[in-house]
């Protein structure tokens, strides 16, 4: 039996990796994908002072308060920068990472260096606004399929802002560990995964895997995200 911890990115919440835990549970795994403050069911604790610290904190207590070992953490998009942050914390319980289509931060690094101009834009203007979360990217934006875009875009909530400009301290922890999958999603053109695609391949300590598919993989190639995941 394997334990998988599964992280969403932006917008999103635990709810989009049903048809993945569904298959994993299936074959007799164990699953955990927590929804990050402010988000999904958990949009009620929206505020200004969530930030990247706090989402880390959301999936390390996960972790320890679950006595999870030799756990497979997984992240996509936005949630490589979590992934990130808590192998720094809880490396010792983590027996593998894998990055669905997700930002690779470095020491020093924040979201907003990575994101669209619209997104910076808000940002720049927040003071102006008032505004303390990112309006959700529509579900087409994301290569999900029509018959799901409803489903999507109905559970997508504002994301709190200041996860996108917290910058991260990093010493290396994510690099130490062992097992690393990179998943590249090849329908969702993304010059930025792409560039973090030619630099992994490079190195030996990372598995280089692809879906055709847009960037929301684990939901419009579910069968794709499991089967890899329990390959890992």
């Amino acid at each position: 039996m394997k334990t998988f911890v599964l992280v969403h990115g932006a917008w999103h919440g635990g709810w989009c990796w049903r048809r993945v835990s569904d298959l994993l549970v299936e074959q007799g795994h164990r699953v955990f994908a927590p929804t990050l403050t402010g988000l999904g069911e958990r949009s009620h604790l929206l505020g200004p002072a969530v930030g990247l610290d706090t989402h880390v904190a959301d999936v390390v207590n996960v972790i320890k308060w679950e006595r999870l070992e030799d756990v497979i953490l997984v992240g996509h998009s936005y949630a490589g920068f979590i992934l990130t942050g808590v192998a720094e914390q809880v490396a010792d319980r983590i027996g593998a990472l894998v990055f669905l289509d997700a930002f690779m931060p470095e020491n020093g690094s924040a979201m907003i260096d990575g994101t669209s101009q619209g997104v910076r834009d808000a940002i720049a203007a927040a003071p102006q606004t008032g505004e303390i979360a990112l309006k959700p990217y529509p579900a087409a934006a994301l290569g999900v399929a029509e018959p799901d875009r409803p489903w999507v875009d109905g559970l997508c909530t504002p994301h709190p802002m200041k996860t996108y400009t917290d910058r991260m301290v990093l010493t290396g922890a994510r690099d130490r560990i062992a097992k690393k999958v990179f998943i590249r999603a090849k329908g969702f053109p993304n010059a930025a995964f792409d560039a973090v695609t030619a630099k992994l391949a490079a190195d030996p300590s990372w598995r280089m895997e692809a879906l055709a598919c847009g960037h929301d993989a684990m939901v419009a190639d579910p069968q794709g995200v499991a089967r890899i995941l329990l390959a890992v």
